[in-house]
């Protein structure tokens, strides 16, 4: 099986980054995630992604947060 990977195209969800062969955007995944659903819930509420691409979507916020950027924030919140 092939390797997911995140794309992004602006015809697709406004240019969101999203998992390639889906609509599902990577900031939905992390979301759903930081809400505290467990990879199963979400796979079973979206049958066309998988678990690599879930795997793929943390990996791609990992590497643009890996970034020298610094994001000014006012209050974090938990």
């Amino acid at each position: 099986m092939p390797q997911a990977k995140i794309v992004a195209n602006p015809k697709i969800m406004l240019g969101k980054p999203t998992v390639a062969g889906t609509r599902i955007t990577v900031e939905l995944i992390l979301e759903k995630l930081a809400a505290g659903q467990q990879v199963e819930q979400i796979l079973k509420s979206h049958p066309s992604l998988t678990e690599e691409g879930i795997r793929a979507a943390i990996g791609f916020a990992a590497a643009v947060l890996n970034a020298d950027v610094v994001y000014p924030m006012e209050q974090v919140q938990a």
